[in-house]
């Protein structure tokens, strides 16, 4: 007679193939930037956010990934930072750590960076036509070890930054 783990083990793998399917894979082989976001694709579709373009660029900035929030009907522009190191146990919630969040990957998303983001999100909503709607601008954080074969954490930090320059936007 089979055990019920064994009868789980082959539903385990369908659920995992179905998973991969619905939301997305990992390439391990690639850079650990293009890794990171890949990782926060998937982290972002299982929030429920529409991806509808990566690494979109032109001539003058690039962003990572760009969503919509179909339910607030918001179009989301994220730039994804990925270090390689374990979070620090501030970030992962451990209520017993005090230390600060120093050299969290969102801070490397400076004014300069913002502003570069800004000006190409407005490029991208001239040339489809979309000025009128709401967007917010969103910085996902993945920490990812050398030695893992998966991300250790991944925070999504929704309106991490107003638009900033010449022609800002509204939300």
């Amino acid at each position: 007679m089979v055990g019920r783990f064994e009868k789980l083990v082959p539903i385990r793998r369908v659920v995992h193939w179905l998973d991969q399917m619905r939301f997305g894979s990992i390439d391990l082989s690639a850079p650990i930037g293009q890794r990171g976001e890949q990782a926060a694709a998937i982290y972002l579709r299982r929030k429920g956010l529409r991806i509808i373009v990566v690494n979109e660029s032109d001539h003058a900035g690039e962003i990572d990934l760009i969503a919509i929030d179909r339910k607030t009907r918001t179009i989301i522009f994220i730039e994804v930072k990925t270090l390689r190191r374990q979070p620090p146990a501030s970030v992962v919630g451990d209520p017993s750590s005090t230390g600060s969040n120093q050299d969290h990957p969102a801070d490397r998303v400076d004014g300069h960076k913002q502003r570069r983001i800004t000006q190409a999100a407005l490029r991208f909503l001239k040339r489809r036509g979309l000025l009128g709607h709401a967007c917010r601008f969103d910085v996902v954080a993945v920490w990812w070890p050398d030695d893992s074969a998966g991300p250790a954490h991944v925070q999504h930090i929704e309106n991490a930054f107003e638009a900033t320059g010449d022609f800002q936007m509204w939300s």
